[in-house]
């Protein structure tokens, strides 16, 4: 199997591809398509989608072009979500990946109808792909759950909503859960559908997503208490400044390190348990994401 730096270096750029090619072939508006690849080609980790295909090559299964469409449909959610993230009625922030917001660049109204066209066309493009019809149908049902009031706008909300009152540990958790942690867990479960494993395994795959997604929203909030904006490409300090509950705030730094490191562990420990049912799998890649999550 190829290193992990091998992966993400070819993997990338077909997930680029595939987002731009489909953008470019079913936007037919100039200034609307313009906004919609400005926050495309804003870059960024990619973390959703390379999780995804590796899933798929933790059990050996090289990744088709409709891995690599339903990876980019994933992250062209992602990408909406932000555009909207940022937007003067929601964080209000004026940098983002250390460029310029979607919506100071091209307005707020244009802003706004390029996050919707990411995420219409994100489902046009799950659609189209050369998927069997039963898993397309799951997978569509799967990502709209993800997305939506069930999952990433439900957390949304519950965030706007924490503005104006301090949220419990078990409330805080909730609403990343959702808001972050549903499209992470939507990559797990997509991989393992089309690597077709047994429900046991995907379920698992669930389960270590739940810990990995809180171990990714612990860091991001202990960097945006500790980091500079240089560090990050955006603004820091963010949280505090909207009155935002969060895990350093509820636990200290030290205790928001220790609840990293403790979600941290779990997702080793289910991977661990995934290698017990299914002797092809191999964690190396996934436990890597887990990695990426330490402080250095």
């Amino acid at each position: 199997m190829e290193d992990f730096t091998s992966f993400r270096k070819q993997s990338l750029p077909l997930i680029e591809k595939e987002m731009e090619d489909f953008i470019n072939q079913y936007t037919s508006n100039e200034q609307l398509k313009e906004a919609m690849l400005y926050s495309i080609h804003a870059g960024g980790k990619r973390f959703r989608p390379l999780l995804v295909l590796a899933v798929l090559h933790s059990f050996d299964r090289y990744p088709k072009t409709y891995d690599y469409q339903i990876a980019a449909a994933l992250e062209m959610i992602h990408t909406y979500s932000l555009i909207h993230d940022d937007l003067p009625a929601m964080d209000d922030d004026d940098l983002r990946r250390g460029k310029p917001t979607n919506h100071k660049v091209f307005g707020e109204a244009h802003a706004i109808l390029a996050g919707d066209g990411l995420l219409t066309a994100a489902f046009q493009l799950v659609s189209l792909s050369q998927i069997q019809s039963d898993q397309k149908v799951l997978l569509i049902q799967l990502l709209s759950k993800a997305a939506g009031t069930q999952g990433m706008v439900a957390g949304q909300a519950g965030d706007l909503q924490g503005e104006k009152r301090s949220l419990t540990l078990a409330e805080l958790a909730n609403v990343h859960e959702k808001k972050t942690g549903a499209l992470i867990e939507f990559a797990l479960l997509a991989g393992g559908i089309l690597a077709e494993q047994p429900e046991e395994v995907v379920d698992l795959l669930g389960i270590f997503a739940k810990h990995l997604g809180l171990a990714f929203q612990i860091k991001d909030d202990l960097l945006d208490a500790t980091s500079s904006e240089a560090e990050l490409g955006k603004q820091v300090g963010r949280d505090e400044a909207l009155n935002k509950s969060t895990y350093p705030s509820l636990l200290g730094l030290e205790g928001a390190k220790a609840a990293l490191v403790e979600q941290l562990t779990l997702g080793t420990k289910t991977l661990e348990s995934v290698k017990e049912i299914s002797s092809e799998f191999q964690p190396a890649f996934l436990q890597e994401f887990l990695n990426q999550l330490h402080l250095s």
